[in-house]
């Protein structure tokens, strides 16, 4: 099978490395550009990030010596690659009109930033709950003046610990929900080298995370309408976002009320069956079992769980009823995996098994 060549931009970052590590021997996919800003341009990849690579595996020979492009120079780019994956560390406005110049230039872009998120007609897509808000691309197109050329993103990774877990329950009416996060460091782009003031320390702000939080779970519930995605009306999200001294996985206590309160037993069935379109098409990067609960009462824990299979399944336990709401529980992700670059590489091969990445 031909393999589509595939740009990194924003490479030398942390989700930039991570795009790497996870495409470096893809099936569908094949790294062919990496760029950056101007100041890393030009030189060999190995050098652009020494003394930086944050990965725990050496940089793949493959990429090692492959020339940094600039971010900006899109022609360049274009020659070298099928699409792209962006993860660039830029002022919104400035990200979302390097994304639209990318897909304006016939370059389908799959994205790890928030600029296009709130754009109607730009899927948000976690390929297990909302797989069909593909749909809504030919608007785009027809907005950008393009064939080829369009955005999709992957969410917050915030939510993505979450809002899988409550997708099963929805069919019992969710009308509210509380949630506190617990987010790692490397959410930041941090470690405890560069972080040192979060070591024995909690800090209880992330800035726009709580926003995020509530906002883009009703995207990803929204439906597609008039070449637009409509936002859905409830439930109620309230949400607080904490900064842990955790390296990676974002840990969330969730509490929930219903329209039709379910028994426990209930609640354990519709996780233990859910199945999601990444599942049914068994794309690379899904999960065998995208949601797992755990019965032991302290679990899941961040150090133990975060990489279940692979890093891109969602965990679950402690679900008990609740003095306020119907229920509560708490649930994990992989904020860099599942939550960023690899939740955005699973979303391309969705989008690639729909027909909507092609070669030129």
């Amino acid at each position: 099978m031909k393999k589509l060549r595939a740009g990194i931009i924003g490479a030398t970052g942390m989700v930039g490395q991570r795009f790497i590590t996870l495409v470096a021997d893809h099936p569908y996919f094949e790294i062919t550009a990496l760029a950056a800003s101007a100041s890393s341009a030009g030189k060999p990849y190995r050098e652009a990030v020494a003394g930086r690579w944050k990965m725990k595996t050496p940089v793949p020979e493959q990429v090692a010596g492959m020339t940094v492009l600039d971010a900006a120079d899109i022609e360049a780019v274009k020659k070298n690659v099928d699409f792209v994956f962006c993860a660039v560390n830029m002022p919104k406005e400035e990200t979302k009109a390097l994304e639209e110049a990318y897909a304006k230039a016939e370059i389908p872009v799959v994205s790890n930033n928030s600029a296009n998120r709130g754009m109607p007609d730009v899927p948000m897509i976690i390929p297990e709950i909302n797989a069909s808000h593909t749909d809504v691309i030919p608007a785009q197109r027809a907005r950008l003046g393009t064939k080829r050329g369009f955005i999709a993103v992957k969410p917050n990774c915030s939510i993505q610990s979450y809002v899988p877990a409550l997708e099963p329950l929805r069919k019992f009416g969710i009308t509210r929900v509380s949630v506190v996060t617990f987010q790692a460091i490397s959410g930041a782009g941090k470690t405890f080298d560069t972080f040192p003031q979060i070591v024995d320390n909690v800090i209880p702000y992330i800035g726009g995370e709580e926003e995020k939080s509530e906002r883009e779970p009703l995207k990803i519930w929204g439906r597609v309408e008039n070449g637009s995605i409509v936002n859905a009306a409830s439930p109620v999200i309230s949400a607080q976002c904490i900064r842990v001294p955790v390296s990676d996985g974002h840990l969330a206590a969730v509490s929930v009320s219903f329209e039709n309160k379910p028994a426990r037993g209930e609640i354990l069935a519709a996780w233990d069956s859910y199945v999601g379109e990444a599942q049914r098409l068994e794309l690379p990067h899904a999960p065998r079992k995208f949601l797992t609960y755990f019965e032991e009462q302290d679990r899941p824990q961040t150090g133990l769980d975060r990489d279940l299979y692979g890093g891109m399944g969602v965990s679950m336990g402690r679900l008990r009823e609740d003095s306020v709401f119907d229920y509560k529980f708490v649930c994990l992700s992989h904020n860099t995996l599942r939550g960023a670059a690899g939740g955005a590489v699973l979303c391309a091969e969705l989008l690639y098994r729909q027909g909507w990445l092609t070669d030129k």
